[in-house]
């Protein structure tokens, strides 16, 4: 089979289409032939020796997918997570599914409905996911509150806009261009803010009225004091990540004065440790795309060929919405 590997930790530009033998599925897990693996943002940091997880060189970068099951490993077939050949399914591997087939525990699959596209469902799970586990069981965002999300049409961004209006939030995107603000807009933001850190927080408060309730922060470095300054009494600030560089350092006397609260969102250990709330959560997703409630963006779907354009636009935070392969 045709892989896309990581030989080397020197970033997506050394990365090498290589031939490799079909896996085969061990205990409890099933082989997967990918129609389309997802690529995120932090892919181009795996790939570069930069990100908390680590795999074993060589891998394969991807860490979601769409696929058809081809066959199963002994006990792959059982239990709550259990899937069948032929089943269609969305693939969380963490990394690996920039390959033609996959050898991954079955618990990591999740039946995809008919009404579900490849398109939307290969990029369903690490963006959408996330941002579901962040506003719904972390921040538990409430109908009407204000919502300002940093990065807004990055992966997880545009994800957090389009669920924060589904559930009833008045969302406030943040993003570096009006182009990208009005994406932001057809995905349901009430408001649009061009950001820059020294008028972050009077924008966020004149636009919500005195402060906002959750702050969605994608981005990280300057941007992140003057968000948290922004919040209102007994705010929420979620870490999600830090696509621009530097980890900042919040002040604790702001976090003590208004009674905030930081809540760090981790994603994939929530998946390690509570499987059952996040197939709960995947299904929920399936189904608002399947009755059409979320668009699950695609930015743009190339041949296994084209990784150096596909990683591009990640690096170069021009994407909007997912960015898919096809191994």
């Amino acid at each position: 089979m045709k892989a896309l590997l990581c030989t080397r930790l020197d970033g997506p530009d050394h990365l090498e289409i290589v031939e490799r033998p079909d896996p085969v599925p061990g205990p409890g897990q099933a082989l997967v032939r990918m129609r389309l693996a997802a690529l995120n943002f932090f892919d181009t940091l795996i790939v570069a020796g930069r990100y908390q997880v680590k795999p074993e060189l060589p891998f394969s970068p991807g860490g979601e997918g769409v696929g058809v099951v081809e066959a199963l490993g002994e006990g792959a077939g059982e239990g709550a997570s259990g899937v069948a050949v032929g089943d269609r399914v969305i693939v969380h591997a963490g990394h690996g599914c920039c390959a033609e087939r996959i050898a991954i525990d079955a618990g990591r699959l999740t039946p995809v409905p008919d009404a579900v596209p490849d398109e939307q469902a290969a990029g369903l799970t690490i963006t959408y996911g996330t941002s579901l586990h962040a506003l719904a069981n972390r921040a538990r965002l409430r109908p009407g509150e204000w919502l300002a999300v940093l990065g807004a049409t990055g992966g997880v961004g545009l994800a957090a806009v389009e669920l924060g209006r589904l559930m009833g939030a008045r969302v406030i995107a943040c993003a570096s261009s009006e182009e990208k603000l009005a994406v932001a807009r057809a995905h349901g933001a009430e408001a649009g803010l061009v950001y820059d850190p020294a008028t972050l927080k009077d924008a966020l408060r004149e636009i919500s009225g005195g402060g906002v309730d959750v702050v969605y922060d994608a981005v990280g470095d300057a941007f992140a004091e003057p968000a948290l300054r922004a919040l209102g009494w007994r705010g929420r600030y979620l870490v999600i990540g830090f696509a621009a560089g530097a980890i900042p350092r919040l002040p604790l006397n702001l976090i003590l004065l208004k009674e905030l609260d930081v809540q760090g969102v981790h994603w994939g250990a929530f998946l390690e440790r509570e499987p059952e709330a996040h197939r709960a959560d995947q299904r929920r997703l399936l189904d608002w795309v399947a009755a059409g409630k979320l668009t699950a963006q695609v930015h743009g779907t190339y041949p296994l060929a084209e990784f150096p354009e596909a990683f591009g636009l990640l690096t170069r935070r021009a994407a909007v919405g997912k960015v898919l392969l096809r191994p």
